[in-house]
């Protein structure tokens, strides 16, 4: 008996092992979370608080709209460079806000709420500033062309500062549409604990959207110099849809769904299946939030019918990116990653990981399953499909390395980024030009002396492959827009780690203490 037990308990401690190796192998979401956070504070522009995390940056562009007349000092460089594009700005903060409005308890949980909250304020301050006059909107600090001829850290700035806004003579309907958007997914968010801003960004977000809507066209028409870095290729409407629909979410005001119901044929609310989501093309999250409403049945009778064709639409894109929509799919790489387009094609993965994990869980609170052209399909597996996409990013790829900065064992060292690549002004404070910088950093072969921990990087290319070069642009620079998303999944899969993590420990003890031989070793 002696015998049989000790082989016994061997037994338990292989299979204790093998637990806990599969445990092991799940990521850690929690530090991926932390570090997406800690992102955003190294793109901030301004004078930077007193708490700044991110030591290595200094303050910035602080006479940014000083020619104008006007204060922009603030928001967020949107890449490696130094120009400030309201676009995509707007549409990093609408995630961010989105993500603390689905997953608002499991940042909480994981002790992040309040960087997230500093995350999403750093940009509706800058907004509520460039929001000058209610048909006024400033789009744009600084200048593509001139910026990209430089290599230097934001502190050291020498570029030309010129602000272009957008107003009823030179519209732009986009940009206004996003940034009503932004402001009024971050007014529901910032509803409890700060209910004064609450309300100032949301007077603000109905008069962007009565000024986007009433002078109608694209900012890049009104703005040369956006077309060649944030040219607006799906046009206006799908923000104006997206506005709406924010507006509604954050006022209940019925006038908001029925702009969207009246409108969805004409703006391709319900005419458009998409196959991505971005900073450009926001149809699939405009889609998805409609069908929100009707699964949760709060509508009225009249637009149940246009709904349904919302609905029709979200669940096209769902089921392309499953791989489940009679062969008119997303495309994937030979592992598994979706694959729209060579250039940062790491922001199409981290919004379809987002979109799809939200859409899990509005199916699942309301006990439905996705009806998919190649069959039926369970909440819990559009979940892990999402997670399939979330564990490549973070290592589980054939290079083995992690596309999140500073998260695992290896990630991008060489990322392109003009300050994370300069050595930092705390420890060289000698000024460095725009030649000097390409001369003696951006051509090194070294890592960057400063880690951008928290970037997601454009990522690899369509067979999986990934060179970290510096000057490999297309792979290796990050965007705020490609970590937003992140934020609400990582916390989402923390929530469920720890309490798996818990329950194998439980099962563990009890075969133990259950097992009279166990006692015999």
């Amino acid at each position: 008996m002696e015998m049989k037990g000790k082989v016994y308990v061997v037994l338990l401690m292989v299979l204790g092992i093998f637990s806990w190796s599969c445990v092991a192998r799940e990521h850690e979401y929690g530090d991926a979370l932390h570090k997406s956070l800690l992102y955003f504070e190294a793109q901030r522009s301004g004078r930077l608080p007193y708490n700044q995390r991110v030591t290595w940056r200094g303050h910035s562009g602080l006479t940014d709209g000083l020619e104008q007349g006007v204060d922009l000092v603030g928001g967020y460089y949107d890449a490696g460079d130094h120009v400030k594009f309201g676009l995509p700005m707007a549409f990093t903060v609408t995630m961010l806000s989105w993500s603390a409005i689905e997953f608002g308890q499991e940042i909480k949980d994981a002790g992040e709420l309040q960087y997230a909250l500093e995350a999403i304020k750093w940009g509706t301050d800058y907004f509520v500033k460039a929001h000058t006059e209610p048909n006024v909107l400033w789009a744009e600090v600084g200048d593509g062309d001139t910026d990209h001829y430089c290599w230097q850290r934001p502190e050291d700035m020498t570029t030309p500062r010129q602000a272009y806004k957008i107003d009823k003579n030179k519209p732009g309907s986009d940009l206004a549409g996003e940034t009503a958007a932004a402001m009024a997914a971050a007014s529901m968010v910032f509803r409890k604990t700060n209910p004064h801003y609450s309300h100032l960004l949301l007077n603000h977000a109905q008069e962007l959207f009565e000024f986007a809507d009433k002078y109608r066209g694209s900012y890049d028409s009104s703005i040369e110099a956006v077309k060649s870095y944030y040219g607006s290729i799906s046009g206006y409407k799908d923000e104006l849809l997206w506005a709406a629909l924010w507006l509604h979410r954050a006022t209940g005001r019925e006038e908001y769904l029925d702009y969207v119901v009246e409108n969805a044929e004409c703006f391709g609310g319900t005419g458009w299946a998409m196959m991505e989501f971005s900073w450009d093309v926001k149809y699939a999250g405009v889609q998805i939030l409609a069908a929100k409403l009707l699964l949760e049945g709060n509508y009225a009778p009249r637009h149940e019918r246009t709904l349904q064709q919302y609905k029709a639409k979200a669940e096209h894109y769902i089921c392309a990116s499953l791989g489940k929509n009679a062969g008119n799919n997303l495309e994937r790489t030979r592992k598994g990653m979706l694959f729209v387009r060579q250039w940062n094609n790491m922001q199409h993965v981290t919004g379809a990981a987002f979109l799809l994990m939200t859409y899990s869980q509005y199916l699942a609170e309301a006990d439905q399953e996705l009806r998919c052209p190649d069959g039926p399909v369970q909440p819990n597996e559009v979940f892990e499909f999402a997670k399939s996409q979330t564990d490549y990013i973070l290592g589980s790829n054939p290079m083995h390395t992690s596309y999140l900065v500073g998260y695992g064992e290896k990630f991008p060292k060489r990322v392109h980024h003009r300050g994370a690549s300069i050595v930092s002004f705390k420890k060289s404070d000698g000024f460095i030009g725009c030649t000097q910088g390409y001369d003696d950093w951006f051509g090194r072969s070294k890592p960057n002396p400063n880690v951008l921990v928290g970037a997601i990087v454009g990522g690899p290319d369509s067979r999986d492959r990934f060179r970290d070069r510096r000057e490999n642009f297309m792979q290796t620079e990050a965007c705020t827009y490609n970590t937003a998303p992140m934020v609400g999944v990582f916390a989402k899969l923390n929530s469920l780690l720890v309490p798996k993590q818990e329950m194998v420990l439980e099962q563990e003890n009890d075969q133990q203490s259950s097992n009279p031989g166990s006692q015999s070793s």
